[in-house]
């Protein structure tokens, strides 16, 4: 039985298992005679907690199956094998078993298929066969026998709603546990990879270094063989970009909220705010074209007409259609937190002779701003890992200036440009994306670390 049609069998076990409950619970009130008032709980939450019990159990096994049963039938083929292809390395043994999995599912393999490799194909297909019919004994039999416990506890005095909020409550814990651990994966993922770059390359000398050419040569009387990996240019770029994109991006999109909230009336709003986001589903590819073919040449004219030296592609070009880009992310936040604020603190400051600027100034503003810094973060973040734009309109050099009138580049550009090619995944060229994403997590955190400790210190209390 197939994946697939074993969830939609154990869907339908469920279902079954709600109704038995509910039908159990309500013969049980009618056998006492008093009604289903005597239940405990309402016989929906018999149902809920049989379902509960059959389908919990059975997705444990389901699940645990999934991700080691595979490891455990390959680590069964490897102990099939000949005692001379249990011998070889760990590296051509893990192509001959990719050769084995290619010809069970049917794939293209590299060179003849062996004697050895057919049989261990053949073995490989019996065991996993064998595992999908143990599975579906297993998951069906955890699934009725949930249901067949659940039946026979089910009496009146059964706390069954308590038990299905103490199931929702822990089912609750483990997506936001699965939500942290993924996070916590991820990271010592991207560290582990860093260490293996920093154990080629100085970890100073990636921090301090300023010149970026990653560029790695494959002979080594090739010009440029050693590379040069100092980070600090392609962090230059990324906050020069950025912080134009926050110049523009803050005001525009703080006084539109402090507009649409404060001062537009209801029809004006219904009208500006959709429009104002429709910003927001815009590719970022538009964007890039829009910053390379509009932006961009107006910036290099008018630098031409004022007699200065400006490059076909800028900070400035990239920046300013950022900034345009995340406007909406800091006006539509920025709204709702302000909507957020009682209307009762408004009353007050106006009756006590506040001006209609002042209670936005001195007290809408102020009982806003955690909401209104988060804002901000996420705008942050947005310009941070923005590729498409700086592609197209600042480019791919990575010069270190301040200069927004030249050519630079960004950390998640660099990234894309370090993993894209043929290339070995081992070699440091491609193991800096890898430091570079560790770096960038690492400066992100602070600035996320700074921003809730401004937020705690200014943040206004009110009852």
């Amino acid at each position: 039985m197939s994946s697939s049609n074993l969830l939609l069998v154990l869907l339908m076990l469920t279902t079954a298992g709600y109704y038995l409950g509910r039908k159990k619970a309500v013969a049980v009130a009618q056998a006492t005679g008093k009604g289903q008032q005597i239940l405990h709980s309402r016989p929906t939450y018999y149902g809920a907690l049989a379902a509960l019990w059959c389908a919990v159990p059975a997705l444990a096994i389901f699940v645990f199956w999934q991700a080691f049963g595979p490891t455990v039938i390959t680590q069964l083929v490897v102990a099939g094998l000949p005692p001379d292809l249990q011998a070889l390395p760990s590296d051509r043994l893990g192509l001959l078993m990719n050769d084995v999995k290619n010809l069970v599912h049917g794939n293209i393999i590299s060179g003849d298929i062996s004697v050895a490799i057919r049989a261990a194909a053949d073995h490989y297909t019996r065991l996993q066969t064998l595992s999908h019919a143990a599975l579906a004994v297993l998951v069906l039999v955890a699934g009725i026998a949930g249901i067949l416990w659940i039946q026979k506890r089910i009496t009146p005095v059964l706390r069954a709603r308590n038990h299905v909020e103490s199931l929702v409550k822990y089912l609750l814990v483990a997506c936001a546990s699965i939500a942290i651990f993924t996070t916590i994966g991820i990271v010592l993922s991207v560290l582990y990879e860093a260490i293996r770059f920093f154990k080629v390359i100085p970890i100073h000398e990636f921090l301090f270094g300023l010149d970026w050419s990653p560029q790695m040569a494959i002979r080594s009387d090739q010009v440029g063989s050693s590379g040069a990996f100092g980070a600090i240019p392609v962090f230059m770029g990324t906050l020069l970009i950025s912080a134009i994109a926050m110049c523009v991006a803050v005001p525009i999109g703080l006084m539109s909220a402090i507009y649409l909230s404060e001062y537009a009336d209801k029809r004006v709003r219904a009208v500006a705010k959709p429009l104002l986001e429709i910003l927001a589903g815009i590719p970022t590819v538009v964007y890039g074209f829009f910053a390379a073919l509009v932006v961009a040449p107006m910036i290099r004219n008018a630098g031409v007409t004022l007699g200065l030296d400006v490059s076909s592609e800028s900070a400035l070009a990239a920046g300013l259609v950022m900034g345009i880009m995340i406007i909406p992310f800091v006006s539509s936040l920025s709204d709702d937190v302000i909507n957020a604020v009682p209307q009762s603190l408004r009353d007050g400051a106006l009756g006590l002779g506040s001006t209609k600027s002042e209670t936005v100034r001195l007290v809408v503003l102020p009982a806003a701003l955690p909401g209104i810094v988060g804002g901000v973060l996420l705008a942050v973040s947005r310009a941070i890992g923005e590729t498409m734009i700086v592609v197209m309109a600042a480019g791919l050099a990575a010069n270190l200036t301040v200069n927004p009138l030249k050519t630079v580049t960004t950390v998640t550009v660099q990234i894309v440009t370090l993993l894209v090619g043929d290339q070995e995944f081992d070699s440091p060229k491609t193991l800096a994306a890898f430091a570079l994403g560790l770096l960038l997590f690492v400066i992100t955190l602070i600035l996320n670390v700074i921003a809730l400790v401004v937020v705690r210190k200014y943040r206004e209390q009110y009852e």
